[in-house]
């Protein structure tokens, strides 16, 4: 089988239809990184099978479709190809009649991937193992990618296993062994299972046929119950219609009494009509009395309050007249005050106005004198600013100089410092320099870390293997103790089910006699068939059958000869003795037959399987076992199993005692393992801190010398600053003596600013003498123009008091008007008032008599209407009781007809039909309904008792019975299953076996050879490691290249581990050859000469096998070697494109030319 060509299209960066053409020899890839080499590779391991997105370098296996570009969009379906030469006819029987296989693989986005082999669709497991058959497939060691070669390094023993069985070519063995476990776990479960469901319906079963039996007992309860039911629902029948007849009966009486009192009301009616008739005449003339007499009554009213209203005005009046007199005097004063404040204005009007005749030319000679006062100021203060500028600026020049002179010395000074410390640390770094440890002895303590390393490696692989062969023994002994535990479970289920079976009747009052005899094994028939039904009559002489001790019988005949007693093989109570002692047994029919007719009277023979021969004739054939011995044999196999119970226990006890030293055993060996581990990651911490101590030597030595050098650099700039610095500092203290005193400026400035101070202050004085006039002028005017309104103000005043004085005087004289004209009204008011009352009571008398005839036409009318009012509550009462009456009849009616509902709902018949239906002869007295009710109770109760009954017990046990029949011929067929999976696993493992040891001679053959080859020189060798079995062994590999001492893979340099792995690679090529090898940039670590090496050997190996080989390489020297060569490209960026050179025709070509 031979790969002959790979087709890709919308994968990864391959967008565009894409075939990569695999022929013979060494087929090279080239391209820069990050143009889609390693996808190639991907799209290869992916078409056989890869299910990992991860290891496709994604997280999602839909990320290997073609995701879109800045000028491209994502595409939805990636497809991969592979196309297969099967000329040699190795492909699956399926398919091997073929010359060309193209397997191919193809992904819609979220929908998944499927395989086709030539069209056809398969399965992923299909095509995994048809590459797996040849050497090849996803996981396979000849796809060499980026980071295998490390991956190989660095693998455990165990891991690099994968190699040996790629070159036994058992790779496929593997995955059907894989397979074969789990169809056999899962056949064991199901088995397990099975038991279960089996147990399970088991105990259903045993269920079911209780449940049959109480649904008997309940069908027989349910029929008392009817016939029960109908006894008492024939009762309240004939209770029904007496109630009805007594409720008939009343009703009649209570229609009798509503017709007599119907009567009665009418006459009373009538009666009440005739004195309602008169009676509104009369309270017209009552009420017309009644409202004479108001209207006198209200005149009355109106007289008294119209004497009340007159005597209230006359008190007005009176507070009217005091009132103006008072504002009369008010008025008077006002207009006197009025006069004397007009005089009064008048008189301050003239004072100020002499006042202001001066006040214009004392103003003008302040303004002028304020004048003479700010021009003297304004000069002063000229003056007094050019002093204070000229002043500061001589402070300024100084203080500059000052702080030149403080930097220059503080510059100085920490130069000097600076100077100081860096010599300090010149002369330290010097002794530290002179005092360092030698680097040497970092490196011999990196050596003895080393080999402190390489002996806890040892350590720990020893460890590990320790481990590994304690892990084995865990699971046997792990195993044994679940076969013994197994063992006891049945065991202890069967006894369990014969303890219940057998004390099933424990709880009786008697128990039987089969219950209290021990019989030996194989003799529980005879015995049963000798004692018969007697085997179940009680001990107890309380019983009404039982068995009574009698003496032993002393003249007994002998038994015949040839039968030996049964009493030798039973034990039971002195009751029985008698009895067994008149029992023999033979061995079979034929002897007991011969020597039945020589029995005693008395005597009895039998045989073991059951027959029987009694003194005078009678004869049993052995047949089935009788309920007597089956239980007598349930009791012997109880303690037979109370016995193997005992030995299983102790086993399970032995089995848990090997486990826990089995765990103990590998506890152990895991903590030495961990202890070597850790010992191992100690000595290489050990090894690390070694590393880095002496790499920090090194760095200390080359940084302090570097630093001792800058530090005299340093020294020599300090000392050049600071003699500069003192320079400065020299001239700005010159320059500062040069400048002058600066205590003249601020003397003379002192002076300017008193003299301004004085003229200010006259300054001032003047301001305020002119405000002063000015506010005396305009408070004068102010007030001059307030005096003329007041006078103003008096005079409106002085002439409106005029005014309301004669208003007051007219207001007084109409007052005293009125109040005469009301001092004669009172007078006639009472004359009024007399008259009226002796009308008054002329009135009263009146509306009394009216009032009377009224009173007395009423009570009438009331009486005959009480009268009438009781009438008509009895015709209500009688009314009432015939509704009622009425309504016991409807209800009487009602409860028949719910009872004949009732009797036809519970028992289907109509009511006449219950006697015959509770099976009562007509001639038989009827029971008492409280009796009847108990007795229903009481059925009622014991069904209920009973609680959820299955009427269908009957029916599901026997399907239950078919089912269980069913399922133990499926645990057959399961079993047989089971037994052929593991047989077919035995000879998997066996062959894989002898395969994989037969593979690894020839691959460390090949392995020693290529070694030398690719070191030149130099050995080394490969051993199974860590297990006896082969299958479970790990591979290590031990080199010792030229000049070095024999050293696990792990000690070597990075080139030798590279050379090493590509050795071990090529030997299992070599082994069992595969179709095809990709090279992914394994020759990145090598240099020149092993590079060549490494081409030299590849040549070889595609020259004299039918492995192809894709190299994908950035090295010049292998690209040259190549048979062909194609490029990986990316000129649109994120999308991958392909070319190619055949490099011999272009040689070919070349030479031509």
């Amino acid at each position: 089988m031979h790969f002959t060509r790979l087709r890709l299209s919308g994968f990864k960066s391959f967008v565009d239809a894409t075939d990569l053409v695999i022929e013979p020899g060494m087929t090279g890839i080239v391209g820069p990184n990050g143009c889609g080499k390693s996808n190639l590779v991907e799209a290869l391991r992916w078409v056989m099978g890869e299910t990992s997105a991860k290891r496709m370098r994604g997280d999602d296996m839909d990320d290997v479709i073609f995701g879109g570009t800045a000028n491209r969009p994502a595409r939805n379906l990636g497809e991969v190809a592979l196309l297969i030469d099967n000329r040699t006819r190795t492909a699956p029987a399926g398919f091997n009649e073929h010359d060309e296989l193209e397997v191919t693989r193809r992904i819609e986005r979220g929908n998944g991937s499927d395989y086709r082999i030539n069209g056809k669709l398969v399965r992923a497991r299909d095509v995994q193992l048809l590459f797996a058959d040849n050497a090849s497939g996803a996981a396979s060691p000849a796809l060499v990618s980026q980071g295998k070669v490390g991956q190989i390094i660095n693998a455990k023993p165990q891991d690099r296993r994968m190699l040996l069985e790629e070159a036994a070519g058992i790779t496929g063995l593997h995955s059907r062994r894989h397979e074969a476990e789990l169809r056999l776990r899962a056949a064991e479960a199901n088995l397990m299972r099975l038991d279960d469901v089996i147990g399970a319906m088991d105990t259903q079963l045993q269920s079911l046929k209780k449940q049959a039996r109480q649904a008997a007992r309940y069908r027989n309860l349910s029929e008392q119950i009817r016939k029960a039911e109908a006894v008492l629902w024939h009762l309240r029948w004939i209770a029904h219609e007496g109630e009805l007849a007594r409720a008939r009966g009343a009703f009649a009486k209570a229609e009798g009494a509503v017709r007599e009192l119907m009567l009665a009301v009418t006459q009373l009616t009538t009666r009440r009509t005739d004195d309602a008739a008169g009676l509104p005449e009369k309270r017209q003339t009552e009420a017309a009395a009644a409202a004479a007499l108001q209207r006198l009554v209200i005149a009355k009213e109106q007289l008294d309050a119209e004497e009340k209203r007159v005597a209230e005005q006359q008190r007005a009046l009176l507070s009217r007249l005091q009132q103006i007199a008072g504002d009369l005097g008010r008025e008077e004063a006002l207009a006197a005050d009025a006069g004397d404040a007009l005089a009064r204005l008048e008189a301050e009007r003239d004072r100020l106005l002499e006042a202001q005749a001066d006040e214009e030319m004392l103003e003008e000679a302040a303004r002028d004198a304020l004048a003479d006062a700010r021009e003297a100021v304004e000069a002063l203060d000229r003056e007094l600013t050019r002093l204070t500028e000229q002043t500061a600026a001589d402070e300024a020049r100084r203080a500059a100089t000052q702080r030149q002179v403080a930097d220059f010395e503080t510059r100085a000074s920490g130069l000097a410092k600076r100077l100081a410390e860096q010599q300090a640390q010149r002369d330290a770094l010097e002794r530290e320099t002179a005092a360092r440890a030698d680097v040497a002895e970092s490196e011999l303590a990196v050596e003895l870390a080393e080999q402190r390393l390489e002996d806890a490696r040892e350590a720990a692989e020893r460890a590990e293997r320790a481990k590994t062969d304690a892990e084995p023994a865990q699971a046997r002994a792990r195993e044994a103790l679940q076969t013994a535990e197994s063992a006891r479970a049945k065991l202890k289920a069967e006894e369990k089910a014969l303890a219940e079976l057998l004390s099933a009747g424990a709880g009786d009052l008697f128990p039987p006699l089969v219950d209290a005899v021990t019989v030996a094994p194989g003799y529980e028939g005879a015995l049963a068939a000798a004692l018969g039904d007697a085997l179940t009559a009680p001990l107890d002489e309380a019983a009404p059958v039982h068995w009574r001790p009698l003496p032993p019988y002393h003249a007994a005949a002998p038994l015949p000869t040839g039968a030996e007693p049964l009493a030798a093989h039973v034990q039971g109570p002195d009751a029985a003795a008698r009895a067994l002692s008149h029992i023999g047994v033979v061995a079979d029919d034929a002897a007991g037959a011969a020597l039945a007719a020589g029995l005693a009277p008395g005597q009895t023979l039998v045989s073991r399987d059951g027959g029987a021969w009694r003194w005078d004739g009678l004869t049993v054939q052995a047949g089935a076992p009788t309920a007597a011995a089956v239980r007598l044999k349930q009791r012997n196999r109880l303690n037979e199993l109370r016995g193997e119970l005992d030995l299983a226990d102790e086993r399970l006890e032995v089995a848990r005692d090997a486990l826990d030293e089995a765990k103990r055993a590998v506890e152990e060996a895991a903590q030495a393992d961990r202890r070597a581990r850790d010992a191992v990651r100690d000595a290489f911490a050990g090894v690390t801190a070694a590393r880095d101590r002496h790499a920090k030597l090194a760095r200390e030595a080359d940084a302090a010398a570097s630093k001792l050098a800058a530090v005299v650099d340093g020294i020599a700039r300090l000392d050049t600053d600071r003699q500069e610095a003192e320079a400065a500092l020299e001239e700005a203290r010159e320059l500062l003596d040069a400048l002058p005193d600066p205590r003249e400026g601020r003397d003379a400035v002192n002076e300017r600013r008193a003299t301004l101070a004085e003229h200010r202050a006259v300054l001032a004085e003047k301001q305020n003498a002119l405000d002063r006039l000015t506010r005396e002028a305009q408070s004068r005017r102010q007030r001059l123009s307030a005096i003329q309104q007041d006078v103003a103000s008096w005079g409106t005043r002085s002439a409106g008091a005029g005014g309301r004085v004669a208003e007051l005087r007219e207001r007084a004289a109409a007052a005293e008007t009125d109040l005469v004209q009301l001092q004669s009204r009172p007078a006639a008011i009472e004359a009024d008032r007399q008259a009226l009352l002796g009308r008054i009571s002329e009135a009263e008398r009146a509306r009394k008599r009216a009032a009377d005839a009224l009173a007395e036409a009423e009570n009438r009318l009331a009486e005959t209407e009480k009268l009438l009012k009781q009438a008509e509550s009895g015709l209500a009462d009688a009314r009432e009781a015939r509704a009622h009456a009425e309504a016991a009849v409807s209800a009487a009616l009602q409860n028949g007809q719910t009872l004949t509902e009732r009797i036809a709902e519970r028992l289907n018949c109509r009511p006449e039909q219950t006697r015959a239906a509770a099976d009562l002869p007509a001639d038989e007295a009827m029971p008492d309904v409280a009796v009847v009710e108990s007795r229903l109770d009481k059925l009622t109760r014991e069904r209920e008792n009973m609680g959820p009954v299955n009427l269908r017990a009957e029916i599901e046990a026997a399907e239950l019975e078919t089912q269980i029949g069913t399922l133990q011929t499926e645990r057959e067929d399961l079993v047989s299953a089971i037994a052929r999976l593991r047989q077919g696993i035995a000879s998997l493992n066996r062959e894989a076996r002898e395969r994989l040891v037969a593979s690894f001679d020839t691959v460390n053959r090949n392995f020693q050879e290529l070694f030398i080859r690719l070191f030149g020189g130099g050995k080394a060798h490969l051993e199974l490691v860590n297990a006896e079995d082969p299958l479970q062994a790990g591979l290590e590999i031990y080199a010792s290249p030229p000049g070095k001492k024999l050293q696990v893979l792990s000690l070597l340099s990075g080139g030798e581990q590279a050379l090493t792995a590509l050795s071990l690679l090529f030997a299992v090529f070599r082994s069992n050859p595969a179709p095809i090898c990709v090279l992914d940039e394994v020759d990145a670590p090598l240099d020149e000469a092993n590079v060549g090496r490494f081409c030299d050997l590849v040549e070889d190996i595609a020259r004299e096998g039918n492995t192809r080989f894709l190299i994908i390489t950035h090295h010049r020297l292998t690209m040259a070697r190549v048979d062909r060569l194609f490029g990986v490209t990316m000129v649109e960026r994120g999308v991958s494109q392909l070319v190619s050179v055949d490099l011999q025709k272009a040689e070919e070509l070349r030479g031509a030319a």
